[in-house]
């Protein structure tokens, strides 16, 4: 009498039972497929609305037209190019990042090794906060602030030397104006370091306690532990927040635009103005009254989508062959 009043509860039991074994896989499984499938959709949808949005210019002047060209004129000629932004793009990204990574590592390496666990933590907390604050922040500190002072204090100076010692510099120099690509990479460096700081941070924090000890028995001094048994297993992480950073600097946005100069004509100078796909887009989007121009910056912004692409594309190769060698050292 009690085992079949039991009965529906136990077969309830076994119902949930297979519920959570095989046919729950099953469904988290098939839950997990189409997740990832709706980011790849999603990827691609964006793709394809940014190049029908863009055709009108790209069908024009061509996909590599486009690409190459250095006219960018929406008044006279109607002519559209994007070669200067795709190259002071490149240039600005790859020159903050180079610029910020040997600090952020330092800055990584002190927090996590070195620093007692105070100071490590106030120094985690400036990171984020580093990281939290606005790029029109970073922007307008660089307008009041940081370009007057390099105007003042690096660029007179280092253009007068130059117009008298070394006349072939000028050229390479510029106009000292403060407003320009030297100043664009000051402020894009400040604002990707916090990103290879976090990770390169963590990924020290996790490298495991036995390799410290074994290196240590050996007789290894604490920069030898570092060099030989951390910053190896480590690289990962500092590589992955290293792309972190590029693909940050790259879709940059409103600070870049604030203090580059957003010049259109090549080729650049370190004083003087450029310009970047971003700060194109930001600049001219609400003036483009016109069918051909609102298209090449929509074209713009489809080129900008495969260059991070091709950034994360980068990124994950690189790790890839990382955790490849990684394994073999382990």
């Amino acid at each position: 009498m009690a085992f079949s009043r039991a009965t529906p509860y136990l077969e309830k039991g076994l119902s949930m039972k297979r519920l959570y074994t095989h046919s729950g896989d099953r469904i988290f499984a098939w839950a997990l497929l189409l997740l990832a499938l709706g980011v790849v959709a999603l990827a691609l949808l964006m793709a394809y609305e940014l190049y029908q949005g863009g055709s009108l210019a790209l069908k024009r002047f061509g996909l590599l037209g486009f690409a190459l060209g250095r006219e960018w004129d929406p008044v006279i000629q109607k002519s559209f190019g994007a070669w200067p932004y795709i190259l002071g793009t490149v240039i600005v990204s790859l020159s903050a990042l180079l610029l910020s990574f040997f600090p952020a590592l330092a800055a990584a390496i002190f927090a996590a090794e070195y620093a007692p666990r105070w100071l490590a933590q106030v120094i985690n907390f400036l990171l984020d906060l580093m990281a939290a604050v606005p790029s029109v922040v970073y922007g307008l500190w660089g307008i009041f602030v940081l370009a007057p002072w390099i105007r003042d204090q690096v660029q007179l100076p280092l253009y007068m030397w130059a117009a008298e010692h070394a006349p072939w510099l000028v050229p390479i120099l510029g106009v000292p104006t403060g407003y320009g690509l030297m100043t664009a990479v000051l402020i894009l460096a400040s604002m990707i370091v916090p990103y290879t700081a976090a990770l390169a941070r963590d990924a020290i924090a996790l490298v495991p306690k036995e390799h410290r000890e074994a290196a240590y028995a050996l007789g290894a001094t604490r920069w030898e532990v570092m060099r030989m048994a951390i910053l190896p297993l480590a690289r990962g992480g500092i590589i992955a927040g290293a792309f972190l950073a590029l693909a940050r600097a790259v879709g940059e946005t409103m600070a870049v635009t604030m203090v580059i100069g957003n010049s259109h004509k090549l080729p650049y100078t370190l004083f003087g103005g450029a310009a970047t796909m971003p700060s194109v887009i930001a600049n001219e989007f609400t003036e483009a009254v016109e069918d051909l121009h609102l298209s090449a910056l929509i074209a713009v912004g489809f080129l900008l989508f495969w260059v991070s692409m091709a950034v994360n594309f980068a990124a994950a190769y690189v790790l890839r062959r990382q955790e490849r060698l990684v394994k073999g050292v382990l």
